[in-house]
């Protein structure tokens, strides 16, 4: 039997009220912004290829299926089917996330705008992220214009080696020097270049970046493109951002990929890398392809979550007291 206490919440009634406040003026943003609010399924037929993202799953009436880790794929099935703007507030879940700043179930504001360009992408996200901090703290004024950022500049201010161009050795000296770094974590991160890139700029690059107002890192290295286009002017880069504040991940948005064979060809690759990185093979999502082969329109989206804008704006030090109940409680 658990504890007489086990049964209360975790957050106080000033963190329900906050949350209450957030989620109403994220909807009237859209409201305002002429964006349709939608609901996709929780239970999906397929997990994701992406080998930094572990996947929930579960069975129903025998059959293995996936609790979402985005509505990602089935809002691009109501894009490709002429739903025009959309967007959605989203509970998702994801394996191994749990800490100060992670919760393996999570709320997730995520939207499309059609004929966006990255940078409108970027601004109305900056938009959407300040507008939603001081409905929870009106008092606070640091939030000032975003600072934007190139992927491949701040990771030379701050390291020394190109990102885009930086062989695998010079990386693995690079994060061997590195604070957090133990002689296990070569072993971890194998052969695989990203695994070493990915380390670096989370113990090196975002942790380093300004603490006062927004900072949106864009331009992506290809290879870290997700379901992000090619840079048509650039190829080595993706058309790819996220955006942080005191070093913390807020927002993570692409131009998106539309060509169904170029995903086709990434999902086969996420699975290459997951393989080699000890993780099991995914069945690729047929029907987001079907329905990019169909004709996604020519949009940018972007998700941000909403339980570290209400961490951040409500001055927690820890993202459990942004939640009712601890999931899985």
């Amino acid at each position: 039997m658990t504890g007489d206490a086990d049964w209360q919440p975790l957050a106080d009634s000033a963190a329900l009220k906050r949350r209450a406040a957030m989620l109403e003026t994220a909807r009237r943003f859209f409201a305002t912004h002429n964006v349709l609010e939608v609901e996709t399924p929780v239970l999906t037929g397929a997990g994701v290829t992406d080998a930094g993202i572990r996947s929930l799953a579960t069975t129903v009436s025998g059959n293995q299926i996936w609790l979402r880790t985005s509505p990602e794929y089935h809002m691009k099935r109501l894009l490709a089917a002429g739903s025009g703007d959309i967007y959605q507030i989203a509970k998702v879940f994801r394996d191994g996330e749990a800490g100060n700043h992670h919760q393996p179930e999570f709320t997730m504001a995520e939207w499309y705008r059609l004929n966006f360009t990255l940078e409108q992408i970027i601004d109305e996200t900056c938009s959407f992220i300040v507008t939603l901090m001081r409905a929870i703290a009106p008092a606070e004024q640091y939030l000032g214009k975003a600072n934007v950022h190139c992927y491949r500049d701040v990771v030379m201010a701050a390291v020394q080696l190109d990102p885009l161009t930086a062989s695998l050795q010079k990386l693995q000296n690079c994060a061997s020097g590195l604070p957090g770094w133990h002689g296990s974590l070569g072993h971890q991160l194998g052969r695989d270049r990203n695994n070493w890139l990915d380390f670096i700029v989370s113990h090196a690059v975002f942790p380093q970046l300004p603490s006062g107002g927004l900072q949106v890192i864009r331009d992506f290295p290809a290879e870290q493109a997700m379901l992000a286009r090619r840079n048509p002017d650039n190829p080595e880069v993706a058309e790819r951002f996220e955006i942080f504040l005191h070093g913390m991940e807020l927002a993570n948005g692409f131009r998106e990929l539309a060509d169904p064979e170029e995903q086709q060809q990434r999902f086969a690759k996420d699975n290459v890398r997951r393989v080699a990185n000890g993780q099991p093979a995914m069945a690729v999502d047929t029907r987001l392809l079907a329905a990019l082969t169909h004709g996604l329109p020519d949009c940018s989206g972007v998700a941000v979550g909403l339980d570290r804008v209400l961490m951040l704006a409500g001055g927690y030090i820890d993202i459990s007291a942004t939640l009712s109940f601890r999931p899985g409680s």
